[in-house]
């Protein structure tokens, strides 16, 4: 790859969510601190959500149960850079740069995908905790 390439190539990696750059993080422009703390909110609703459908799925509580799994199947593609990001923080491996920065991106979507799962198991729960 010749010089001008790479620096193309680099660029275009860089100009999407260079905030970082100037210490903002995420869609929210957050700190680096603030933005650590949403991604483990994020984490910690979306996998408190997964263990909820598992233990509705054993039950006859639900109304819906394609429409749950739907929801959440849907949850798990939106969270999947930062369930991957977890996973390797957890096993000791290194993230990688192109890993933090789709947990960057995509957290966003995550949260919002694991509020439509609560709000399917617990319909109102997301007006009334709007904590992120």
């Amino acid at each position: 790859m010749s010089h001008r390439s790479l620096i193309v190539v680099l660029f275009a990696m860089l100009l999407p969510g260079c905030g970082w750059l100037w210490g903002s993080y995420g869609v929210k422009g957050q700190s680096r601190e603030e933005f650590e703390r949403y991604v483990e909110n994020v984490f910690r609703l979306q996998n408190s959500l997964t263990s909820e459908v598992m233990m509705l799925q054993d039950t006859e509580e639900f109304k819906n149960p394609e429409q749950l799994l739907q929801a959440e199947q849907h949850m798990r593609r939106q969270c999947a850079a930062l369930n991957e990001y977890v996973a390797r923080d957890v096993d000791g491996q290194s993230s990688g740069f192109l890993l933090r920065r789709r947990v960057e991106k995509t957290a966003a979507e995550c949260e919002r995908a694991a509020k439509d799962l609560r709000e399917l198991i617990e319909p109102g729960s997301t007006s009334t905790n709007q904590k992120n």
